[in-house]
């Protein structure tokens, strides 16, 4: 199987670590592609890529979940979501000028926002304010707040790949604090040419050949945008009659524009006539998710 767009597990035997590694290159094309951003934007978006599938693979759940970083600075939005099958889709919102610096510089003052929406357990929101350099420090801080396990993140992207490593401390009576430093150390050696260019059995040799390490199968990630016409206009349903009939009138057509793909929908007056007759006999119980 190809090193390419895959998520591999992996454990310390001997440890009460465990470790997840990602690299994502066609996604990660695909994703970018349908951003119109400064390079330092589209290499952030690479980051939050791989973070959300590394934080999506730390829980079971049935959903998707989303990372959103929101600040006051040239780089206003920042989202990146994942499902439980591992399809992922990212969009950002800056200014035209976004030079790559601390994290902080960039988005100014702000916050991260982490949602998990499962269909089998009630949802989830865990925010924590945009403190450090990188993404990986504001993680690991929501890590030690939230879940009050050690965690250590390293994320990189450039133009063709975008990688990341997670290394965490099993809930353990047993664990060690020396062993944990000890792998934390031995992690904190990785550089990036070597993230972005290694696969993972090479990378997880050079960094821990001296330890008992079990790697899991791969799990492929793919690009994957879940609009769709019928999501859209449950969506327009929402707004309810006069709101559409207000934009008719102005434009004589609605059109929508879907964010994380760039796909086009576009609704004139016996479009929304119909999709307000069809809702009256929607159930109560349907679900919209963007």
């Amino acid at each position: 199987m190809s090193q390419q767009d895959l998520l591999r597990r992996f454990l310390f035997e001997d440890v009460g670590v465990r470790g997840l590694w990602v690299s994502l290159s066609s996604s990660w094309q695909t994703a970018k592609q349908h951003q119109h951003c400064p390079d330092a934007v589209q290499l952030q978006l690479g980051q939050a890529l791989t973070a959300v599938v590394l934080l999506s693979a730390t829980i079971k759940f049935n959903g998707f979940m989303i990372l959103q970083v929101q600040g006051d600075g040239p780089l206003k939005t920042l989202v990146a979501q994942a499902t439980h099958e591992r399809k992922i889709r990212g969009l950002v919102r800056s200014s035209e000028t976004v030079t790559n610096g601390p994290l902080q510089d960039m988005f100014g003052e702000g916050r991260l926002v982490l949602t998990v929406s499962s269909e089998n357990a009630q949802p989830y929101q865990g925010i924590v304010p945009l403190q450090g350099d990188n993404l990986a420090a504001v993680l690991e801080t929501y890590f030690a707040q939230s879940e009050q396990l050690n965690t250590r993140l390293w994320l990189f992207a450039n133009e063709t790949h975008a990688a990341g490593l997670l290394l965490q401390e099993l809930p353990s009576q047993l664990n060690d604090r020396a062993d944990w430093e000890r792998i934390a150390m031995l992690a904190s050696t990785v550089t990036e040419q070597e993230m972005l260019e290694l696969g993972c059995e090479e990378l997880l040799y050079r960094l821990f050949n001296e330890e008992k390490v079990r790697l899991f199968d791969a799990e492929p990630v793919a690009f994957d945008c879940s609009c769709s016409r019928l999501k859209i206009e449950n969506t327009l349903r929402m707004l309810g009659r006069q709101e559409l009939e207000s934009v008719l009138q102005e434009r004589g057509q609605i059109e929508v524009n879907c964010e994380f793909c760039n796909k086009y929908y576009r609704f004139d007056r016996i479009d929304v006539e119909q999709l307000l007759h069809w809702g009256k006999n929607i159930s109560a119980d349907t679900q919209i998710r963007h």
